[in-house]
């Protein structure tokens, strides 16, 4: 089990002269708290124009910031869009190793399509090809680390020239490459490429389960074909996340985070009408959040099946990343059970405080994660020996990509 930190960099209206500044310098303060307390990873998640819901614009500069503050952690993107409208694969690949290089080979790449509306028409990228989009460029940017040079490619989406991709990264032939995963469909897509799956769609750890197992079960199957050029199998959940030694008082300070989560996601992808600029949507959550089953009353009325509200208490129910030491223990027991080999959590939600964030830091790193730590390398040993022979397997269905570039060469032109 691996202990991960989400950041979404959420900040709720209203704002000051110095609101964003403060968001910024207060998550890397989180973070290089978690770098000594022990803590595996801190996930950067890319989002643009989701106002209140997320301000990480440029996770590869907030991850930068954070490798030069810290020593062990390490360095995940949660993920990259790889629409080339959004990314183009050159840049990405070019920032993916120099981020690694710089923090001394800590760097996580995870990937995705954007899902939004308010992302994708903001890019001009299309829903219906978004997948195929990924797929596509997901590869190139593989083979752009890790060829030398890289040979050129020409798709439906991406048509680049052979050029030798500089620098490299410290890692070989590249960074572990994760997927965003919201549904079973795209857990067993994940396996089927190799790539770890970042369940960010909250989910129980029963529910887990049978991710969990679906997902092992495709990605040691002959239906594995590496998406890049190496195998990562890892399977990860995001929960909201505050731990206090008062369940009532680790309840108060973070259960408004957690809802808030839920209401954002529910805002952009669903139920919203956005203004930009002038939409208060923390306003709206306030006035609006017991009509959706996300009330600060642990007796309410459920709403109806089916309906927003509904999916909206469903994923609030997922507050269970907010308890005690000795909650928090069972909760992560129970996904260890499951499969999972990473827990996220979320600290830094809606208008949690950044003292009871770095209290929470600290008292889930001395009281629950040793436990786990402890048994780490009996397990990693157990599932690297289960997965040896499917992943050399695997590995043996990359279809071999051109080794030269023949006699291609680029002569200067002299413009005006």
């Amino acid at each position: 089990m691996r202990f991960g930190l989400l950041y979404q960099l959420q900040l709720p209206r209203p704002w000051d002269g110095d609101s964003e500044e403060r968001l910024f310098h207060e998550a890397l303060e989180q973070i290089e708290l978690a770098d000594r307390l022990g803590y595996d990873h801190v996930w950067a998640t890319e989002h643009h124009f989701l106002e209140e819901y997320s301000h990480s614009s440029a996770p590869e500069v907030f991850l930068a910031a954070a490798a030069a503050r810290t020593q062990r952690i390490r360095l995940s993107h949660g993920i990259v869009t790889l629409a080339p409208s959004v990314n183009h694969p050159v840049r990405v690949a070019e920032r993916i190793a120099t981020l690694d290089l710089i923090s001394g080979g800590r760097v996580e790449f995870g990937t995705g399509q954007g899902s939004s509306q308010m992302e994708l028409d903001g890019f001009g990228v299309d829903r219906t090809t978004k997948r195929d989009q990924w797929r596509e460029a997901i590869g190139v940017v593989a083979r752009m680390l890790a060829e030398e040079p890289f040979t050129g490619h020409q798709g439906r989406w991406i048509d680049v020239p052979p050029r030798n991709v500089v620098p490299k990264p410290k890692q070989r032939p590249h960074p572990p490459l994760w997927v965003a995963c919201t549904a079973r469909p795209t857990i067993e897509a994940a396996a089927r490429a190799g790539l770890g799956a970042l369940a960010l769609s909250f989910t129980t750890p029963e529910e887990a389960k049978d991710w969990v197992d679906l997902y092992y079960r495709v990605i040691s199957s002959d239906d594995c074909v590496p998406a890049g050029l190496a195998v990562n199998p890892n399977f990860a959940v995001a929960l909201p996340f505050m731990c206090h030694p008062d369940p009532e008082t680790a309840f108060d300070r973070g259960v408004d985070g957690a809802h808030f989560w839920s209401y954002g996601l529910m805002y952009y992808y669903f139920l919203g009408r956005h203004r930009p600029g002038s939409s208060d949507m923390w306003r709206q959550f306030q006035e609006t959040r017991d009509q959706h089953g996300l009330s600060r009353s642990p007796v309410q009325e459920p709403p109806a099946p089916g309906t927003p509200g509904a999916r909206l208490a469903e994923m609030a129910s997922l507050g269970q990343g907010i308890g005690t030491p000795e909650q928090l223990a069972d909760l992560v027991r129970r996904y260890e059970d499951a499969g999972v080999d990473q827990v996220i959590f979320a600290p830094q939600l809606g208008k949690n405080r950044h003292e009871h964030i770095c209290e929470s830091l600290r008292l889930f790193a001395e009281e629950v994660m040793p436990e786990f730590t402890a048994r780490r390398a009996a397990r990693d040993a157990e599932k690297g020996a289960r997965l040896e022979v499917p992943i050399q397997r695997a590995l043996t269905r990359i279809p071999p990509a051109r080794t030269d570039i023949g006699d291609y060469v680029v002569a200067p032109e002299l413009g005006d």
